[in-house]
């Protein structure tokens, strides 16, 4: 089986363009993961009657996992925001509408939160869609056999490939563990350092510098007697 054609890469000069981009400047681990991301999420959109434009999708989904590569990635962001912030600059040097480079600076930064995206613009729930299910494997059953084949031998997992996108992540975010407080990579850190911490959303609050009680002292409200 072959990709169905609406479903397909788009033929057009700013799909070449990204394509080339990402192939130069990511590894083959991650350029196949991310034009599955692409087809997957597609083939969703198209089950979920979504009307969505092919191009800023497959724009999303190859620049979404750009801020796991060292030459992307910050010191102080996470990495979502690094990749979302390099297909920002990419789309705005080739004239793309402000609009559309926010949508799909959006579905990069979002496509590791929960429950958030499938509510949203339908490239920000597909480049979701298609990280849960290469990734994640949540709607593995709402494809077809035939589906997944072509999608993975058109471009193939690693044979460990759940092993390989792990360590991806964690070479990614290991020198800055603060980034993945409140987000599912945590997890990652988690996984390969034993002893690492993650950050307590209770505790934040409870170390505050707000002081304890009803009112702060000096607060002019009135209400200390």
């Amino acid at each position: 089986m072959s990709i169905r054609s609406e479903a397909a890469i788009p033929d057009s000069q700013l799909a070449r363009a990204v394509t080339e981009f990402v192939r130069d400047n990511e590894t083959e681990l991650l350029f196949n993961h991310s034009t599955r991301v692409y087809l997957f999420g597609a083939l969703a959109g198209k089950r979920r009657n979504l009307s969505f434009d092919r191009e800023l999708l497959y724009a999303g989904a190859m620049f979404h996992d750009l801020g796991l590569m060292p030459n992307y990635g910050s010191i102080d962001e996470r990495f979502e925001v690094d990749g979302a912030n390099a297909a920002r600059r990419f789309l705005k040097a080739y004239g793309v509408p402000e609009a559309d480079v926010y949508t799909v600076w959006t579905a990069i930064a979002l496509h590791t939160t929960p429950g958030i995206p499938v509510h949203m613009h339908p490239v920000v729930a597909l480049v979701t869609a298609g990280v849960e299910m290469d990734v994640l494997g949540l709607t593995y059953g709402d494809y077809s056999d035939a589906e997944r084949e072509a999608v993975v031998s058109a471009y193939p997992r690693t044979p460990d490939f759940k092993e390989d996108i792990i360590q991806a992540f964690y070479d990614a975010i290991k020198h800055k563990p603060a980034t993945t407080f409140g987000n599912v990579k945590a997890d990652v850190i988690a996984d390969k350092e034993p002893a690492f911490r993650k950050g307590n959303f209770c505790s934040v609050i409870r170390n505050s510098r707000w002081p304890n009680g009803a009112h702060a002292p000096g607060c002019g409200c009135g209400g200390h007697g």
